[in-house]
């Protein structure tokens, strides 16, 4: 196994350890919603604190269920994967198309010193080849 194919095959353990282990090890089963998102929490705590607090702005758009935010919010994550994707991408393949000019510049170059100006064979010490006439 390759070292790349080592260092994915780890990270990808590593992130489903991440998945896993807070479902399998029970954390959070003391909270009345254990995966609460930070906004709740944050409102939760301040509400704690302060109960007649009142926020400053209030949301553009305030979704219609709970299922609506969280389909909205995935469409923003699979949107900035796409646009990462998307650059990563074009950086590549800039990178594999100068790789690609660089390597045809070089075989032109050589061409060109291995034939004389009339576009014959040279050999080594810059004369003509000898080519064999049939």
């Amino acid at each position: 196994m390759s070292r790349n194919a080592k260092i994915n095959t780890l990270l990808l353990l590593i992130v489903a350890a991440l998945a896993v282990l807070p479902i399998a090890l029970g954390l959070g089963d003391d909270e009345e919603e254990p995966f609460a998102g930070a906004d709740a929490q944050a409102e939760t705590a301040i509400t704690e604190i302060e109960p007649d607090y009142e926020p400053w702005f209030s949301p553009l758009y305030e979704p219609p269920s709970g299922e609506v935010e969280s389909a909205l919010f995935a469409l923003q994550a699979a949107l900035g994967a796409g646009v990462l994707a998307y650059y990563f991408g074009i950086r590549k393949g800039r990178r594999q198309g100068a790789e690609q000019a660089r390597a045809e510049q070089a075989e032109e170059a050589r061409a060109k010193r291995d034939t004389g100006p009339a576009g014959e064979p040279v050999d080594a010490d810059g004369g003509r080849a000898e080519t064999e006439q049939v």
